[in-house]
């Protein structure tokens, strides 16, 4: 099995850091790593090539011109130019535990993807993960809030207990997914209508329900927390959300733009 990371971005390279050193720091280092930036300027583009020279894994920075919000677009074109057969997909701003990509790989089901969790941090321990004068700083359990407290713990035999498969649609979370390629290939990727925030890892889980893929929602493993920030504007909610009720009144397991326009630039492509 082999794992592609791959991490969507947009301006900020101080918490995009901070995703590559934990990526780097992994007890089960990815394969690949593929920067999704939808984008970003020069500052991210040096930050991507130093870390290229420093991992012990291919580093590849899948960019494309800022045109409004197109993370969609980016995850799929970030997939295209991976060569792995599993997808772990997370944010630039999700600090990933050592044990993360172990974790997601223990997880791992034919005809299943992967629900990881989402720990979110307070602004006092992200400055202090962002912070230069302590590079490594990692979060603690305590670091988040009394809600999600007990899902800050690894207990990895209990994981294996109780992470079972559903077809629940409730806490989807596109910022700790994990796909076999084949099935993202099947559905067609994420749908690249979506145009600004929205519920588009929703409408990609719901077409993958519809083909017949299962939910596994990973508990006490795969931990990653999220660096704060303030809430990012939903002024295209709307529109997003009706593509969502398209979707699932439809019953549909494909989009009509998604993975299938990048094959031009897939490993191996013409």
């Amino acid at each position: 099995m082999r794992i592609a990371l791959v991490v969507t971005t947009w301006e900020r390279p101080d918490a995009l850091a901070c995703v590559l050193r934990s990526a780097c720091g992994q007890s089960r280092p990815p394969d690949e790593l593929i920067v999704a930036d939808d984008g970003s300027g020069p500052a991210t583009r040096d930050l991507v090539a130093d870390w290229a020279r420093r991992a012990n894994f291919p580093v590849v920075h899948a960019w494309q011109p800022r045109d409004g919000w197109r993370a969609c677009r980016a995850r799929n074109l970030a997939v295209s130019r991976a060569s792995a057969d599993y997808v772990v997909a997370v944010d630039g701003d999700m600090l990933l535990d050592r044990d993360f990509l172990a974790d997601h790989e223990v997880a791992a089901r034919p005809g299943c993807w992967v629900q990881g969790c989402r720990l979110p941090l307070g602004p006092a321990a992200t400055l202090r993960c962002l912070a230069p004068v302590d590079p490594h700083s990692v979060p603690r359990p305590r670091d988040t809030d009394l809600r999600h407290l007990p899902q800050a713990m690894r207990l990895p035999r209990l994981s294996r207990l109780v992470t079972a498969a559903a077809n629940a649609f409730v806490a989807v979370k596109g910022c700790n997914q994990g796909f076999w390629r084949d099935d993202l290939e099947r559905v067609n990727g994420w749908d690249e209508s979506f145009a600004g925030w929205g519920p588009e890892d929703k409408e990609l889980c719901a077409r993958l329900a519809h083909a017949g893929l299962r939910r596994r929602t990973l508990l006490f493993a795969g931990l990653a927390w999220h660096l704060h920030h303030p809430p990012a504007p939903r002024h295209a909610a709307g529109s997003g959300r009706a593509l969502l009720a398209r979707t699932r009144a439809g019953r549909r397991t494909r989009c009509e733009t998604g993975l299938d326009s990048h094959r031009e630039t897939s490993p191996g492509g013409t």
